[in-house]
This record gives structure tokens, C-alpha cells and sequence, in this order.
């Protein structure tokens, strides 16, 4: 696989949940906790990265490109695969529930990645795909950065919510459920924001729920 830049970054990427991001996190986790008691098991997280997201919400399997940031996922308890979500290493209908947790904006072809990820789930599996919407604070001050050359938001693209929607419906699901929260922005986030129910415009951290169905 050809060099990945989070993993020279792995440990500063990592050190944000605890530090800049500590609140933006609290946020996230807030909107993604009310869903777990209805997701199928087994759990998988594409893009699992140091595994903050797993450990937090109890998801076992992850896969990533980077090996240093398996190396912390590792340490977190996940069980870990090295791969990318274009080619996952599981069998067709083997799992309940795949996540995708901010990863959204770093996939290279995600059309191939719903494809592969709806190959795996189960009939009535759920997809969790929790971006960063284009037209929120967080995604217009990465997109900022990316034109000053920023290692990692430089390779990243970031969708608005009708766009998602249309790739994933597309893919085959069907969307039943969209959250919205994280409203303040970088150097802004102060309080802890409730979760908001469908789409929202503002909204940085957008929820959009699917379901497998054949």
C-alpha cells in the first residue's frame, strides 16, 4: 500500500480527542450512543483509526489503511484488520451493523466503499455513516486548511447531505433515520449540544442511518 499520512501524523492525530477536540467528541458520542441498542450485532468500524470511536461505543472490529493508527486501535482492545473500505476481508452477509465515523470525508471511492459494505452486512444490517457536512463550521475550516496544504485535509472531500443521501440510496439502502449536532464551530465549542433529530442545516456532524434490504 502506498505511504499514508495519518500514520506520521497517528500520535497528534490521536492527542485531539483528549485536548482541541475533547468537547467536539462528547458531542459526537452523544448523537451516536441513543442508537446502539437497535443495531444488529456483529459491529464493524471502516476507517477505525486509533479506535476512539470503537472503544467508546463498544464496536470489536475495525479496518484501516494506516498501520500506526491500528497500532493504537490495538492497544484499545478493537481487533483490528489492515485494509481499505474499497476491499473488505469479510464474507458476504456476516455482519449486523458497519460504521463509518468521520471517515466519509477520506474515502477515495466511496461508491465502492457503500458497494462493499452493503456485500457484507446482513439482511436488515444498518450502515451508521457519521460525516462532516460540507456546509458546517468543522468541514469550512478543514477546507480552509486544505488550501494552505494540511497533510491530511488536502486528500479529504467533504459532501452536503443531499449527496450522501443520493450515494447511499444508491448503493442499495434504505435511509431510515438522519442526526444533526455539533452547530459550533473550532475555538467556538463550549457546551454540550443535544443530538437533533433529521437534517439541519449548520449542522457539522450529520448521522445518516441505512438499512440493507434485498
Amino acid at each position: 500500500m502506498e505511504k499514508n499520512p495519518f500514520d506520521e501524523l497517528a500520535e497528534k492525530y490521536d492527542s485531539w480527542y483528549d485536548t482541541k477536540g475533547k468537547l467536539a467528541f462528547a458531542i459526537e458520542l452523544q448523537a451516536l450512543r441513543p442508537l446502539l441498542n437497535n443495531l444488529p450485532q456483529p459491529w464493524l468500524e471502516v476507517g477505525v483509526g486509533t479506535g476512539r470511536f470503537a472503544q467508546a461505543l463498544g464496536i470489536e472490529i475495525g479496518v484501516d489503511p494506516a498501520e500506526r493508527l491500528l497500532e493504537f486501535a490495538r492497544s484499545r482492545g478493537i481487533k483490528t484488520f489492515r485494509a481499505s473500505g474499497e476491499v473488505l476481508p469479510f464474507e458476504d452477509s456476516t455482519l449486523g451493523t458497519v460504521f463509518l465515523l468521520t471517515t466519509w470525508e477520506f474515502l477515495k471511492e466511496p461508491v465502492q466503499v457503500l458497494k462493499e459494505i452493503y456485500r457484507v452486512l446482513k439482511e436488515g444490517g444498518k450502515l451508521v455513516n457519521a460525516y462532516l457536512d460540507k456546509d458546517g463550521k468543522w468541514a469550512r475550516s478543514y477546507i480552509e486548511k486544505a488550501k494552505h496544504g494540511h497533510p491530511l485535509f488536502s486528500r479529504a472531500r467533504f459532501y452536503g447531505y443531499e449527496e450522501v443521501v443520493d450515494l447511499t440510496r444508491n448503493a442499495g439502502f434504505k435511509i431510515t433515520g438522519t442526526i444533526s449536532t455539533l452547530f459550533q464551530g473550532p475555538g467556538e465549542t463550549v457546551v454540550l449540544e443535544e443530538p437533533r433529530e433529521g437534517f439541519h442545516s449548520g449542522a457539522s456532524f450529520v448521522v445518516i442511518i441505512g438499512e440493507k434490504n434485498e
